[in-house]
């Protein structure tokens, strides 16, 4: 019988390219959020600034998926680096679900 489950290399890569993908869905989301509402929980300063990074990490993820797909497949990526997008993804949760149930409570 053979072994049909995926090995190392083919679940790494897999398991990449997906997350990969998901920090280019939640960077266009929170973009999207900070570039078409004035979220007042923070200042002015704090939302571009937060834009700021969510628009040079959505930048270093295309660029990290171009060198994905270049490179065969055989790149890969600092897990400091997905550490510092994770914890800008969670930033960006925290303040959306605070202006969500901020806007709630004012109508």
């Amino acid at each position: 019988m053979l072994d049909s489950s995926p090995n190392e290399s083919e679940l790494l890569t897999t398991t990449l390219e997906l997350l990969l993908e998901d920090f280019q869905y939640w960077f266009f989301r929170a973009q999207t959020l900070l570039e078409s509402e004035r979220i007042t929980l923070l200042s002015p300063e704090e939302q571009n600034n937060l834009l700021a990074r969510v628009n040079k990490s959505q930048q270093e993820v295309i660029t990290a998926q171009i060198l994905f797909k270049a490179t065969d497949q055989k790149a890969g990526i600092d897990t400091a680096i997905l550490v510092l997008w994770h914890k800008l993804v969670d930033e960006c949760w925290q303040v959306s679900m605070r202006w969500q149930s901020h806007k709630a409570n004012k109508t």
